[in-house]
């Protein structure tokens, strides 16, 4: 019977956040929002150097008060693995929490719902950007940080509209220092050890 009490608990708690923060799901998500970036198709920038102008608004299309919950605009930079272009099978996973797809924050802003014209941000990217094929996506939030719309630069199979950066990120560089780090270390090991055995055979040649 505790057992039975415990599991109705856990589902009454599941239900109410959900209820309250909605599904989670990507696929539950209005595409309300139009979104341009200024890369152009296939365009080749460099992280650390060149900047993206984003732009968003609402898709004047919809109904009046679309936006009403809107609190929180989040924009984020998306990688598109080239290996998804042309098969349109191969999905990113579906719950919000655990897409992998938009890991960099361009911008956070609470949302102008006075201001009807396009808004923009420019960025700069970020050095620690890896290299890869990319686009920006735009999340509308809620007053409980809960994603409810969203908008996106490329299509739903992410074909369109994708470019690409250069990363000059320094993490090679690292790297290159550890290897350095451990070579001298293992070249002044050898010569300790060669002069300490030196020395042994020094003393037991006098004795």
């Amino acid at each position: 019977m505790a057992a039975r009490g415990l599991v109705v608990a856990s589902l009454l708690v599941c239900f109410l956040i959900e209820s309250c923060y909605g599904s989670g799901l990507f696929s539950s998500l209005k595409r309300a929002l139009d979104v341009t970036a200024s890369p152009k198709q296939g365009q080749v920038l460099t992280a650390g150097e060149d900047r993206i102008t984003v732009t968003w608004a609402v898709n004047k299309s919809l109904p009046a008060g679309t936006d009403s919950a809107f609190k929180t605009i989040k924009v984020k930079l998306c990688y598109a693995p080239i290996s998804q272009k042309d098969r349109a099978w191969r999905k990113t996973e579906d719950e919000l929490s655990k897409d992998r797809t938009c890991q960099h924050k361009i911008v956070t802003r609470p949302y102008d719902a006075s201001n009807t014209t396009v808004q923009s941000f420019e960025w700069l990217i970020e050095r620690d950007v890896p290299r890869g094929t990319y686009f920006v996506r735009t999340y509308a939030h809620d007053s409980n940080d809960a994603e409810v719309a969203y908008g996106q630069t490329t299509d739903a199979h992410k074909t369109t509209n994708l470019f690409e950066i250069l990363a000059i990120s320094g993490r090679h560089t690292s790297l290159d220092i550890t290897s350095i780090c451990f070579s001298a270390f293992s070249v002044l090991s050898l010569f300790v050890f060669f002069y300490i055995e030196k020395r042994k055979a020094k003393s037991s040649v006098q004795k």
